[in-house]
Formats: C-alpha cells, structure tokens, sequence
C-alpha cells in the first residue's frame, strides 16, 4: 500500500498513510483508528470517497508496518508529533475523523492545531467516544488477556477467533492493552474551546456511549455542532459505511460517496 504522500517529507510520512495519492485534493481526511486499531481500517473508505477527497489514515506506533517500535500509552506522546505530522499536510483544508480511542486522539491534535491557527482544522468529525469531560474519569481494574478479548468481542470491533492463533494473539495484544493504558489514562485539561465545527456520531445501540455523553461534545467547540445517531453499536460504521461517508460528504458540502457519481473506483 502506497505510504507516499506527494510533497511532503518527515513526520506526515511516519505517521500517515496515504493508500491513494490524489493529483488535486479539495481537501485532505485524516483519519484515526480505535484502540488497536491501524491505518488498513479506513481503505476500505476509498470506495466511497470523491477523487477530490484525499485519504490519510494515521497509523499508531507498535501494530503492522510500524510493529518494531513502541506502543506510546500516554495522549501526549501520541498526540504531540501526530499534530506536527498533521500540519505539514494543512497545505489544503483538513477533516479530521476520529473513532472511539481516535476520536479523543483526534480532539487533541485539533486542539494543538487550533492553538497554531483556527483554520488549519476544517471540521473535526468524533464517533463512538464520550465528550473528554464528560466521561467517567476512574481508571479500570488490570484485565488478563482472555478479559481484553471478551471485552473485544463485546464491542465488536475485533473477531475473536483471531486470538484462537497464538502468533497472531502475541502480536496484537500488546498494541490493544497500551492503547487501552492510553485512553483509560487520558485526563481532559482545561481550555479555550475548538473553533471548527464539531460532528459527533454514535451507534444507536452502543453500550460505551449513550446520546447524552456524546452531546458534550457541543461544549468542545465555539463553531457549529451537530449530533448523528447512526444504527448499530460501538462498531457502527463498518455496517454502515456508505451511509457515514455519505453523511460527512454532504455535512462537508461535497457531493459524492454511496450512489454519487463521483465516487473513486476500488
């Protein structure tokens, strides 16, 4: 898969994928995977977007093409070199998406970004993830593996039967469990607000995030604030992708995705 963005050196290219460069982008999508989570998550993505929409799915250190180096399980070793990784790409407008553990990674770089300038971040898109100061703060008790894996399987992000493997089981879980060390860990700091329209969206049956955690968001931004209730659970959009994409186009103001013409071939 391509890692080439065009133009560019340095941290965007250690920290971002970009499966298909795009000649002239309208704008560039940044995307940011859940707990455990890597950049091949949102290729399928490319199916639906416009060609003026580019593609760069972050991908987090310890998991596939970046498997040697450490996990980071602390949001300001993660979201410190991802902000300036971003920002060499802010050459055209960004949209930032952000799912579960990536919607508060996401909200950080935001908010590093903002701090720079107001007009780096376009519009921040946060899925499946309480607002930062409305979720509950108290850390989880230590799980074993078989614990983490059946709290996977709850969530439904993750197949199960992939841990059956023993290979397979040492490689991932050790993203999982510093990612989770992550997020759990993750304490909201106090200030200025976003300036860019904020999108929150949640499956209607998620156990993680009911719809009032996920109105909090409102309070993160000074720009326009919408919420989207999609249906399904915390894992959502790997169902209903056509229709999420289709959603942030038009939230966006671009046509395109699901039934669209304008669609990019596999």
């Amino acid at each position: 898969m391509n890692r080439t963005i065009p133009g560019v050196a340095g941290l965007a290219q250690e920290w971002m994928r970009n499966p298909r460069p795009r000649r002239r982008p309208r704008l560039r999508l940044v995307c940011f995977p859940h707990a455990g989570g890597s950049a091949r998550f949102f290729y399928p993505w490319l199916r639906e977007l416009p060609v003026a929409v580019e593609l760069l799915a972050v991908q987090y250190p310890g998991r596939d093409d970046r498997l040697d180096e450490p996990v980071l399980d602390r949001m300001d070793l993660l979201t410190d070199p991802l902000a300036e990784a971003v920002a060499e790409v802010a050459d055209v407008p960004l949209v930032l998406f952000g799912h579960s553990m990536g919607a508060s990674v996401a909200f950080e770089v935001a908010r590093r970004l903002d701090s720079r300038s107001p007009d780096l971040v376009r519009h921040l898109f946060v899925s499946a993830r309480p607002a930062p100061f409305s979720s509950d703060p108290t850390l989880r008790q230590q799980r074993d593996d078989d614990t983490l894996i059946r709290e996977l399987a709850r969530l439904g992000g993750t197949d199960p039967t992939l841990f059956d493997d023993p290979e397979i089981r040492t490689t991932l879980l050790p993203a999982i469990r510093g990612d989770y060390r992550l997020i759990e860990g993750y304490r909201y700091r106090a200030g200025p607000p976003l300036t860019c329209a904020t999108t929150a969206v949640v499956g209607s049956h998620d156990p993680e995030v009911p719809n009032r955690l996920a109105e909090g968001w409102q309070a993160a931004t000074t720009g326009t604030f919408a919420l989207r209730v999609m249906p399904g659970g915390h894992f959502y959009l790997t169902e209903r992708r056509s229709e999420l994409i289709a959603y942030l186009l038009t939230a966006l103001g671009m046509r395109g995705g699901h039934g669209g013409g304008h669609a990019s071939t596999p």
